[in-house]
């Protein structure tokens, strides 16, 4: 028998093809269908938990029941993901999982521009309130941090936090506490992060499906014409991808991109502050230029260039060109960094330009 390197199997009818090693919910994800996947984190592989990606195979004669995120994908096989027995199966779950949190309109309209998984979940399935409800999960108290919120009565315990902050990012800064009902997420120490090893890359943020952590510092529109547009971090040059959240009128936050070669991960400038700046009051819009009291004044772009033409003349004849430094910027696309650094070297004469890039 000859091995290949795909595998052909049918899903609801349509024929797919994968690669071999490839899960079934990697085939799933190639349909028009979708399962739900509390758990389950491309970046942290198959966890197996929530069993809401659970989908009916049918090989020859037998059907069995798998979780669509570990099983691996066979040749020949039929796979079914939404039959009656599957959708009241994840109704039931979902149920469960509403009796132990606090889940209300204002929680869905809260992950809608981050991870809005459980949210969408609850709107396909439509389940009722029909579980005793479960006392809920302590919410961290007093985490006066400035970018993260932990509301963990909607915590539905999937540990996809701490398994993408030890896991992926290896930081190691929450854990699980406690048995049950009675488990929360914690951080060292006095479960604050600010005191803890938190970088506040904010994957926690990310992955949470719930929004039992969320971004502060995300504004949700007031006409609610929220849009996303893909673009690249502007603070160093790596070159990580991000969505820039606006409304027509201002940028609103940014969440990362999980398309993007960076798969979604950003250091703490690039979560939560890639696009302050471009609100914040202080950020200069005119040239300023020192009066003879000292004070900066506002002055046209050509006596901005005349002043700067006469200081840098003095300066390189004075002292030799390289009495001159020249910083480039990350803020700016190559070929402007490029044209600096040539302006720098050829008409200037010196070496002395650098780049935060370089870091």
């Amino acid at each position: 028998m000859i091995e290949t390197d795909f595998i052909n199997l049918k899903v609801n009818g349509e024929n797919i093809t994968v690669s071999t090693g490839d899960r079934l919910l990697h085939a799933i994800k190639k349909t028009q269908k979708s399962v739900p996947t509390l758990c389950y984190d491309d970046r942290i592989g198959p966890q197996g938990t929530c069993r809401m990606c659970l989908v009916e195979v049918k090989k020859g004669q037998n059907i069995n029941y798998v979780a669509s995120c570990t099983y691996l994908a066979e040749n020949d096989i039929e796979v079914f993901t939404h039959s009656d027995t599957l959708i009241d199966y994840r109704k039931t779950l979902l149920e469960l999982s509403l009796s132990e949190i606090k889940w209300d309109d204002q929680s869905s309209e809260k992950t809608k521009l981050t991870n809005n998984e459980f949210s969408a979940a609850v709107k396909e399935y439509k389940p009722e309130n029909i579980f005793p409800e479960l006392e809920k999960r302590e919410v961290a108290k007093d985490d006066l941090n400035p970018f993260i919120a932990r509301d963990y009565d909607k915590c539905i315990a999937c540990y996809r936090c701490t398994n993408i902050c030890n896991d992926w990012e290896q930081a190691s800064a929450i854990t699980i506490d406690g048995r049950g009902q009675d488990s929360k997420i914690f951080s060292f120490f006095d479960n604050k992060l600010m005191k803890s090893d938190c970088t506040f890359c904010g994957q926690c943020v990310n992955t949470c499906p719930t929004g039992a952590l969320s971004n502060k510092k995300i504004e949700i529109s007031l006409e609610k014409k929220e849009t996303k547009t893909k673009s690249i971090c502007p603070y160093c040059g790596v070159g990580c991808g991000i969505e820039l959240i606006s409304d027509g009128k201002k940028v609103l936050g940014a969440t990362p991109d999980f398309d993007a070669p960076s798969l979604g991960s950003l250091c703490v400038k690039g979560q939560f502050a890639s696009w302050d700046f471009v609100n914040s009051q202080e950020r200069l819009t005119d040239p300023l230029l020192k009066n003879k009291n000292g004070e900066f004044e506002k002055v046209s772009w050509e006596k901005a260039y005349e002043v700067f033409s006469q200081k840098l003349n003095a300066s390189i004849e004075n002292n030799g060109p390289d009495s001159t430094v020249w910083w480039a910027s990350a803020r700016v696309v190559t070929e402007a960094n490029y044209l600096l650094q040539k302006f720098a070297r050829t008409v200037v004469g010196t070496n002395n330009i650098d780049n935060c890039s370089r870091t």
